[in-house]
């Protein structure tokens, strides 16, 4: 896919998310990786009301080059491409949002008692779509220990043989990654949906046991699933 292309897709996406509730108001950026630098969307841009020509250009070195300003995350996503790269060497997209049901469980008692992943084995789409979500501890919007923290995150578990496509920043929202934006967005949605569903599960009687260690092992056999 050309540049112009790319800049169309992002904004598709954009408004994709920002329409169907995923994010709101000036929350969230999506960048991809060119060959030649980085495309991001701009600080404080509403993903539903991109403009392809705005977004911003930077070489591989992370220097502004063209369109409007910056989202300040750009640091977070060259460091999520360079350990993803090591696993999956077609990661090309990084989307991030502020999507409610995740970061309502990032806000569970739980979170600060030490938990090290956001949600269990629920559902074998999640396990086999999005995988692991580790929980990164909470630092300010834009902070350089939280991307030393996610890459650190994403070389651990890709060299335990588990690569991640999504690390879940605490109080903040989820970043996630893949080969397009369009596959960087079904990942995403797929794990805002088994957030919600989790939510409801915990509003049962008897909340229900993640997938078994043999059912867990039946998906990575046939589907390839990284967990």
């Amino acid at each position: 896919m050309g540049e112009s292309k790319t800049r169309e897709e992002i904004c598709r996406v954009g408004k994709s998310l920002f329409d169907r509730g995923y994010v709101h108001a000036s929350a969230g950026n999506i960048s991809v990786r060119l060959d030649d630098g980085f495309l991001i969307t701009p600080t404080d841009a509403c993903l539903g009301f991109l403009d392809p020509a705005a977004l911003a250009k930077l070489d591989l070195d992370g220097k502004h080059i063209s369109g409007d300003r910056p989202s300040k995350t750009i640091v977070l996503h060259q460091r999520i491409y360079r350990a993803a790269r090591r696993f999956d060497s077609q990661s090309s997209c990084v989307i991030h949002t502020h999507s409610t049901a995740c970061v309502a469980l990032s806000l569970r008692g739980e979170m600060s008692a030490g938990a090290q992943e956001l949600l269990p084995a629920l559902t074998p789409y999640f396990v086999m779509k999005v995988g692991r979500v580790p929980i990164i501890p909470y630092r300010r919007p834009g902070a350089s220990e939280a991307a030393v923290l996610v890459e650190s995150a994403i070389n651990h578990y890709g060299d335990q043989g588990t690569p991640i496509r999504a690390v879940m920043l605490e109080r903040l929202g989820p970043n996630v990654w893949h080969d397009s934006p369009a596959a960087a967005m079904a990942t995403l949605e797929e794990l805002e949906e088994t957030a919600k569903l989790w939510l409801q599960c915990q509003q049962m009687v008897s909340p229900p046991q993640p997938l078994a260690a043999p059912q867990l092992g039946e998906l990575r056999e046939i589907f390839g699933a990284r967990w």
